[in-house]
């Protein structure tokens, strides 16, 4: 009758824990992200299917108006205006155009009207054409990310520089000589109001590569198992 021994070494046994240990952490990871992931969908189909409503003349709590519909009727500002760059539609690199709109009751809010093509010369800035006087602005509330890390300095607004990386909306209201609500309306599909292209991303998109990388990690974690079991498992001489 065959027998077996099992006399794995000290390292051996670390460097698997460990490296089983790292591939649960990951994977528990991917697993959190796409829950956020869904549950963010699951809220933003939610608020799809509600009336907008008008947008107040101040927010003091920003995450309550994520994807919430919103109507507001203002001008817009461009002299403020910001070209979010490194936005790609379609494979095509281009910008988001961010312009203050000025409401009836003195509030300023940050319209996206969405994306346009950037020009062959990309270190010049594209034309962007913006419609005067009075407007009725209908679309979804967006929160820009606040874990943004930069060394740049807020632009002075005597000397506004419309290219931005990233969009920060506390640096933005240390920019501007205004006070802005906290929230960006992303500009609706069938709304005017001088928008561009307007494909808007759905926070559940790449949910099914989190879900793939989950199954990856796991999978990994089993198989260094799988491999210490193999190798330090050995046939007895007794």
């Amino acid at each position: 009758m065959l027998k077996y021994r099992f006399r794995p070494g000290l390292l051996p046994t670390l460097a698997m824990l460990l490296a089983v240990a790292l591939c649960i952490r990951l994977g528990l990871w991917q697993q959190h992200k796409a829950g956020l992931k869904q549950a963010l969908q699951t809220r933003l189909d939610q608020r799809l299917r509600e009336a907008p409503v008008v947008l107040p003349e101040k927010i003091a709590v920003a995450e309550a108006w994520r994807y919430r519909r919103v109507k507001a009727r203002g001008s817009y500002d461009p002299h403020y205006q910001i070209l979010l760059d490194n936005q790609v539609e379609n494979e095509v690199a281009g910008f988001h155009v961010l312009t203050p709109l000025l409401l009836e009751n003195g509030t300023r809010v940050l319209v996206d009207r969405g994306w346009i093509p950037a020009p062959a010369d990309h270190a010049t800035a594209p034309e962007v054409v913006t419609p005067a006087g009075m407007l009725e602005v209908e679309g979804t509330v967006w929160l820009p990310s606040d874990k943004i890390f930069t060394l740049a300095p807020a632009p002075s607004s005597s000397q506004w520089q419309s290219v931005w990386q990233n969009l920060d909306m506390k640096r933005y209201a240390q920019a501007v000589p205004f006070a802005v609500l906290p929230v960006v309306i992303r500009l609706d599909a069938a709304s005017g109001a001088g928008g561009f292209v307007r494909d808007w991303p759905r926070p559940a998109e790449n949910i099914e590569m989190h879900v793939g990388y989950t199954y990856q990690w796991f999978g990994f974690a089993l198989a260094f198992v799988v491999i210490y079991l193999v190798v330090n498992i050995r046939k007895s001489d007794e």
